[in-house]
């Protein structure tokens, strides 16, 4: 694991932006792995924008999405189908039949959940996964207490994640109490993880997810077993951080990040 900081929210999406630009461009048939929040929203602003200035190609991708509520049809504006629709599909030249999310109105949910993981075997896994970190250290929906080799399966929320997603709803009480999500173990399984965080509320939970012990409380700290992740976070959410100056050394010294330097 490696941990990029930079000075602003900004910052940081422009990074991950860039690393996602460059991983497209040398693999246009890249498999990508992607993920929903308002920490996401600025930085598909600016995939679209590369798109629309810079030629970026997204007609031969594939992508798989981390997880979507149960109960609510892709047509719901708070589903996340609805939101990839809105933030990046519709306004990149990506294949809509090679974008896939869990169908949340499965009848058979575990049934949906076995197909969304042979789905992603058959195109040949995820070349490169986007994460963010919730504020109870989850990845996807991998509440705490998850297991690190778990699979695609519908979660119950925690009252945390179902109190702060529940604030995007018209209506809080329609807020879902269940998702399907991919496993700990199956984003594991990906190629190259990067992972986008911004803001002070999430400092304590970025602090244990990177810096502390692996353990199924803080999903996130899984991220510590992949063979190449990259966690891009502004100074905002690096303030409770205890290896700050080696990670600002790493962005200013490694040959790797002289290209986005």
């Amino acid at each position: 694991m490696e941990v990029i900081i930079r000075p602003t929210r900004e910052d940081a999406s422009w990074l991950v932006a860039r690393i996602i630009e460059r991983a497209v461009r040398s693999n246009p048939h890249i498999v990508l792995g992607l993920a929903t929040g308002r920490t996401m929203e600025r930085l598909y602003a600016m995939l679209a924008q590369l798109h629309k200035d810079e030629g970026l190609d997204f007609s031969l991708c594939q992508t798989f999405n981390l997880d979507e509520y149960v109960d609510l049809p892709p047509t719901d504006k708070n589903s996340y189908r609805f939101y990839m629709n809105q933030h990046l599909f519709s306004k990149v030249n990506i294949d809509f039949r090679n974008t896939y999310l869990p169908n949340g109105m499965a009848p058979d949910l575990e049934d949906e959940c076995e197909r969304y993981e042979a789905r992603i075997q058959a195109c040949g896994g995820i070349d490169l996964q986007l994460l963010g970190i919730g504020r109870s250290g989850h990845i996807g929906f991998n509440e705490p207490l998850s297991a690190l080799q778990s699979r695609t399966r519908k979660k119950a929320l925690t009252p945390l994640t179902i109190r702060e997603n529940s604030t995007q709803f018209d209506n809080p009480l329609r807020m879902p109490k269940r998702a399907i999500t991919m496993g700990v173990g199956t984003i594991l399984e990906c190629k190259r993880s990067v992972v986008l965080v911004t803001g002070k509320s999430k400092a304590a939970v970025l602090a244990k997810a990177v810096e502390g012990p692996i353990t199924s409380m803080v999903t996130a700290s899984a991220l510590q077993l992949y063979p190449r992740c990259t966690v891009v976070v502004d100074q905002d959410a690096a303030t409770e951080l205890e290896g700050t100056e080696y990670y600002h050394w790493i962005f200013e010294n490694e040959p790797e990040w002289e290209a986005y330097r």
